[in-house]
């Protein structure tokens, strides 16, 4: 999924020019990466308000068309919120060329829990992680990773190395040759006896 961003140049930089801009209604951003040199750019605050009102916008390629530059091709590398009001104040844009290999967190979107045998039997199904760490170029980055916990039994658990993963995409911690980084994703503990 790709969607369009547009940007504009910030010429002023420093916490004083930053919040100068937020006063303006506007949040500051940078865009770096890809061995070329840093832009710093400003979005309208209202957009990017409705743009991460849609969470698959976490793990999107953006095509951020800078007024007075040049068209980029970006992922989300991370967010800066104000700590009372929640508001965006600043972002970090990773340019994503189709060479580029992204290391990003993918949200786990688990599916079927009401067919699996062991929630019919009564047990308690505990989600031990929401994220996983991928490894991928950008061309293959998911916005979400489905995990089908249908067939799971009363106490047992699933593990990172029996999830399904798309096409180009690696688990980073599996990545490290040790057994000790399989850890449980989801587990289904033993219906209470009556």
């Amino acid at each position: 999924m790709s969607q369009n961003w547009t940007a504009e140049i910030r010429t002023e930089e420093g916490k004083g020019a930053s919040r100068r801009l937020r006063n303006t209604g506007k949040v500051p951003a940078i865009i770096y990466g890809a061995g070329k040199d840093a832009v710093s750019v400003s979005f309208s605050g209202n957009f990017i308000k409705k743009a991460f009102q849609n969470n698959d916008n976490f793990n999107s390629v953006l095509t951020v068309d800078v007024t007075g530059g040049e068209s980029e091709s970006c992922v989300v590398k991370d967010i800066q919120r104000h700590p009372s009001t929640g508001e965006v104040s600043h972002i970090d844009l990773q340019r994503a060329g189709a060479n580029n290999k992204l290391t990003k967190k993918v949200p786990l979107n688990f599916v079927g829990q009401a067919k699996s045998p062991g929630v019919k039997l009564g047990g308690l199904m505990s989600f031990l992680q929401a994220t996983v760490e991928v490894s991928c170029l950008a061309k293959d980055l998911p916005t979400k990773i489905d995990v089908d916990v249908s067939a799971m039994n009363a106490g047992t658990s699933m593990r990172l190395s029996q999830l399904v993963m798309p096409e180009g995409v690696i688990l980073t911690a599996l990545s490290h040759g040790n057994a000790d980084y399989d850890q449980a994703v989801v587990n289904i503990g033993a219906p209470k006896r009556k």
